[in-house]
């Protein structure tokens, strides 16, 4: 049987759905040398406060370039977004079942200052897997790798907040699971993983395992 890898962009706190498609290919590949744009998982992620769902993105700094390559990407530090961040993670998942589990491991990313996007998100998707238990192996690309590669889930534009994932990606299997708020609003999926995780704890993995059809 042909072992197939799935192929992404980086991801801030990517989505379950990017993280059930990774756990269930036979490695994953990150790219690295595609052009950055605007609106997507790469400096964005959702999660689910006391207001309803919440888009939370990391400013990135572009200068006079038109094009900039994602490995290029710096992170802009112009406005205290980090704190920002942090403080709209505890509101959120404060009274979550696992959040005090995990908070110690996510707390350190915002007060360090990484220069760089792509070893930021690299080194949160290396606590995301560590935290689940996760032992895949995980290539960065050389060069930018073009559509339609044999034995290449391509999953650069499919994962993406703009698109429908129950349209776009009927191999994505939308799961429940008790959210924060639940009381106050309807199921919302595919949010950031840390929802899943700060909810379901090490049963996190079960569920991820589950949602892909691959």
């Amino acid at each position: 049987m042909t072992e197939y890898k799935a192929l992404f962009t980086i991801a801030y706190l990517p989505p379950v759905q990017y993280l059930a498609h990774m756990i269930a290919s036979g490695g994953a590949i990150i790219e690295k040398h595609d052009n950055y744009i605007k609106q997507t998982y790469r400096n964005r992620c959702d999660i689910l406060g006391a207001n309803g769902a919440m888009s939370l993105t990391v400013p990135v700094a572009k200068g006079r370039r038109l094009k900039v390559k994602t490995k290029d990407l710096e992170i802009s530090y112009d406005e205290r977004w980090q704190a920002l961040h942090w403080r709209s993670i505890v509101s959120a998942y404060n009274s979550s079942p696992f959040f005090e589990y995990y908070m110690s491991d996510f707390e350190p990313f915002y007060s360090k200052k990484f220069r760089w996007l792509f070893d930021f998100n690299m080194e949160l998707l290396s606590l995301i897997l560590n935290s689940l238990d996760v032992d895949i192996c995980i290539e960065t690309t050389a060069e930018y790798i073009s559509k339609d590669r044999p034995y290449i889930y391509d999953y650069r534009e499919i994962i993406h907040p703009k698109k429908a994932f129950d349209k776009e990606d009927p191999d994505f299997k939308i799961l429940k699971y008790r959210q924060v708020f639940n009381e106050r609003f309807a199921f919302v999926p595919n949010l950031s993983v840390i929802d899943l995780m700060f909810n379901k704890g090490p049963e996190a993995i079960d569920y991820l395992e589950d949602s892909s059809l691959l």
